[in-house]
């Protein structure tokens, strides 16, 4: 699903990935951990040419994404999920999901917010997944912050997207909430088929949720291996030169046990 050979980047005299090699397969969850300023957000971003690579091979979902001549081809198949949301307050959050189908329309249908009755009934199954259709005809900026990021996740699945990157999805949510949160991105890859890369800094939530970890420092890969495998060693090249963050103990004993209604944000 995603091949990348030999990946560079530089901000000017600022090399910020150093010869990335990395094969990511179909339904993989892989979780990149790092420092910041490590090279992950600057990764997904070369991955779906939001960031221009320097040189260097990159294959995503058939495409090749460093010669492409129209991003928008790519960016069909690669979904991003951010940080801080990303949603359009003002919008319901129906409308807010919808926008993910925006690719598959033509320009005249999206200014006019004219969206065929299957894209509203994708729209609302996906609501439906992160347990938030109920919520479907409210204003977003009613919801709170685990929920904006719930609609982000639904926005994304709404797209039908091969690939998936999130961007330290959970950075700002307390623990139950970003492992629910974190649990719906694996639910979505088991059950769809799609590929995720997820940036995080808990190295607990990457054992607890990766198929796999990769770990960069300093703009190398320095880490790709099953979570079980990843030993102290590993963390402290991961983490060079300070603690990896602390673990959050789960709030719960089995949170896959809870049903998800139980523990909404």
């Amino acid at each position: 699903m995603i091949s990348i050979r030999q990946l560079t980047k530089h901000y000017g005299s600022n090399p910020v990935l150093r010869g990335i090699d990395l094969d990511v397969g179909q339904g993989e969850f892989v979780v990149i951990l790092g420092q910041s300023g490590a090279g992950k957000s600057t990764l997904l971003r070369c991955i779906n040419r939001l960031v221009q690579a320097d040189s260097g091979t990159l294959q995503v979902a058939g495409i090749d994404a460093r010669s492409c001549r129209d991003p928008r081809t790519l960016r069909r198949q690669v979904a991003m999920i951010f940080q801080h949301h990303n949603v359009v307050p003002r919008l319901s959050v129906l409308k807010n999901v919808l926008t993910g189908r925006l690719g598959a329309v033509s320009t005249f249908s999206s200014v006019l917010q004219l969206f065929r009755r299957a894209d509203v009934a994708l729209a609302r199954q996906c609501l439906q997944r992160v347990e938030l259709e109920h919520k479907a005809n409210e204003r977003t900026d009613a919801l709170s912050g685990g929920q904006m990021q719930r609609v982000g996740i639904a926005r994304a699945l709404a797209q039908c997207p091969q690939v998936i990157l999130a961007d330290e999805p959970v950075a700002s949510l307390d623990p139950k909430t970003a492992r629910l949160v974190l649990q719906y991105l694996r639910d979505a890859s088991r059950e769809l088929g799609i590929t995720v890369l997820c940036n995080l800094h808990q190295v607990d939530y990457a054992r607890e949720f990766g198929d796999r970890i990769v770990g960069l420092a300093h703009g190398r890969l320095v880490f790709d291996g099953h979570p079980a495998s990843m030993g102290e060693a590993d963390l402290q090249r991961i983490y060079p030169g300070q603690e990896p963050a602390p673990e959050v103990p789960p709030t719960t004993s089995a949170l896959a046990l809870v049903p998800c209604s139980e523990s909404r944000a």
